[in-house]
């Protein structure tokens, strides 16, 4: 038995694989050092398109950099929105790295990821647009409320609030495929709740304007019939 050939070999084998194995990992290294940069500079461009749109402005009117506020989150709006963009390239950028090595297992893994981050992103939009019109429409049924005379304004106000935050939060869960028929059952039982108090607050306070508006038809007729006495 020849030892030489014994040792060297696998020396030679192992050298053949190195040598295969170096210009995928070069490659891999370079392409997470392009795409880092250009993860980068998609942050930054995304932040500052949010703030030239007035973003903030309109998170501020969502009520939801107050909740962010509440969660102990300092980072406002936009900086999230750019911190979710440079994660979904960097993401990316591993995928096409780990394609490079040859790592389909975990190639497919962060594939599954990227296919679920517009669910994400859909549930995320559904969110910010559902607070924002809760509290235009909350502003609206109080104001509209209290001009027509209704004691319990603020009240049905912030029903209207926390309906439409419950329907919002059925639409996100829904959209990133959780439980979507309990979900709807769900909102169905909360929606009649709602349609139910609602109904139950306009109807109580309805009672009051309805009297007052009848006290002051009826005064005119008795008036002109004391007059005609």
């Amino acid at each position: 038995m020849d030892i030489t050939a014994l040792v060297i070999g696998p020396w030679k084998a192992f050298w053949a694989k190195i040598m295969a194995f170096l210009p995928g990992f070069f490659a891999a290294i370079a392409i997470l050092v392009v795409g880092w940069m250009g993860a980068k500079l998609a942050k930054v461009g995304v932040v500052n398109l949010l703030k030239l749109l007035h973003f903030e402005k309109a998170t501020d009117k969502a009520g939801i950099k107050e909740l962010l506020l509440k969660g102990d989150i300092r980072e406002t709006p936009s900086d999230l929105i750019g911190i979710l963009v440079y994660w979904l390239v960097m993401l990316l950028v591993l995928t096409v790295a780990l394609n490079t090595l040859g790592l389909q297992t975990v190639s497919e893994l962060f594939n599954q990821i990227l296919l679920y981050i517009p669910n994400v992103i859909a549930a995320v939009v559904v969110l910010i647009l559902g607070l924002f019109f809760a509290n235009f429409l909350q502003s609206v049924v109080t104001t509209a409320c209290s001009n027509a005379g209704v004691p319990q304004a603020e009240a049905l106000g912030k029903i209207t609030l926390y309906a439409i935050i419950v329907f919002t939060a059925a639409l996100g869960l829904t959209q990133l495929g959780i439980a979507s028929e309990i979900v709807s059952q769900a909102f169905i039982l909360i929606f009649g709740a709602f349609c139910l108090a609602l109904g139950l607050a306009f109807g109580l306070g309805g009672r009051d304007i309805a009297a007052r508006y009848l006290d002051k038809w009826l005064k005119p007729s008795e008036e002109s019939d004391q007059d005609q006495s």
